[in-house]
């Protein structure tokens, strides 16, 4: 399948799309993402499918609304909804999300449906707040001998640099989680730091967030690629660490002076971040989805660039924001 353009700009889309998870089933790409609506706090009505909006496309270029994707759940819940993302196994849909109350006390949850476009309905927790307060961004990756994994970010008070950072368990289930996690990467950085005297936990703390892992195996490493820093201004951008195994140990030594894959572009792009990893109608080329804010600040939107695997380590020529050549 060839795209019958050739070139585009970002963003993609022109809707508010945050958090984009984008993948292929049956010849044809689907997204998934954070709303303005799930952001903000008012999601829909309880009992239909008015949570999370779902885009779907035939070459990554030209996005079509597809509805929603989740059926909200009980209210009690909570009123944020944030990173959705979706993995097929056996036939079957599973989404996975976290849901809560503004900023802190978020769970992840796990959804289900016989179709990509869902609708997705609520199966149940698979975190408690009342054991771990705070934990977004689910990102199921599937490894080469078929085990799942779930990586996601929590919040760590310990340390020298505490804030929300990376783990990962693996799934026993595709409804529940082992009780032995991992860490997976913690802040090192200063541009990785989300706010100097943060209120948080009844102290306050300088505090730093690594968020959004996705992960992708290349020539026998897992690569995690992360976002850090804080999301509504231009230290965020994403970064990566690497390992020798899906477990770790992972490492990402290097991005001492910022983010290796995407960053701000001043005037351009801002806070470009939360990618997910796709491969192009040809089959061979990986591309990177995120969002990114534009200048002005309006709305986090939906973009693409290509992802190539360096000497080096992985690069991109992102946040692009003139003409590039088409997916192939």
């Amino acid at each position: 399948m060839t795209t019958s353009v050739q070139s585009y700009q970002n963003p993609v889309f022109d809707g508010y799309f945050a958090d984009p998870f984008v993948w292929r089933s049956g010849g044809e790409y689907f997204a998934v993402g954070t709303g303005a609506e799930e952001a903000s706090g008012a999601p829909g009505e309880p009992g239909t499918p008015s949570v999370f909006p779902l885009l779907r496309s035939r070459d990554l270029l030209h996005w079509q609304p597809s509805g929603r994707a989740l059926v909200r759940p009980d209210p009690a819940l909570g009123n944020t909804f944030w990173a959705p993302e979706v993995i097929e196994h056996e036939r079957r849909f599973y989404l996975y999300y976290s849901v809560g109350f503004e900023d802190r006390l978020h769970q992840l949850r796990v959804a289900s449906s016989d179709s990509p476009l869902g609708p997705y309905r609520d199966e149940t927790a698979l975190t408690e707040v009342g054991v771990c307060a705070f934990a977004i961004d689910p990102h199921p990756f599937r490894d080469v001998d078929g085990r799942i994994y779930l990586f996601h970010a929590r919040d760590f008070l310990d340390g020298p640099r505490p804030g929300t950072a990376l783990v990962v368990h693996e799934l026993e289930t595709m409804t529940r989680l082992s009780s032995e996690g991992r860490t997976v990467l913690r802040a090192r950085c200063d541009w990785q730091r989300f706010m100097e005297s943060r209120p948080m936990y009844g102290g306050v703390y300088d505090w730093h967030t690594l968020e959004g892992p996705c992960v992708v195996r290349h020539e026998g490493r897992y690569y995690c690629f992360y976002s850090g820093g804080r999301w509504e201004t231009e230290s965020y951008g994403v970064d990566y660490g690497v390992a020798p195994h899906v477990l770790g140990p992972y490492s990402d030594e290097g991005n001492e002076s910022g983010p290796r894959i995407l960053r701000t572009v001043p005037g351009r792009v801002i806070g470009p971040g939360h990618n997910s990893i796709v491969t192009a109608p040809d089959g061979i080329t990986r591309f990177l989805a995120y969002h990114a804010w534009d200048a002005a600040r309006t709305a986090r939107r939906l973009c693409i660039d290509r992802l190539e695997f360096t000497g080096a380590g992985p690069r991109s020529p992102g946040p692009t924001y003139t003409p590039q050549p088409a997916p192939g």
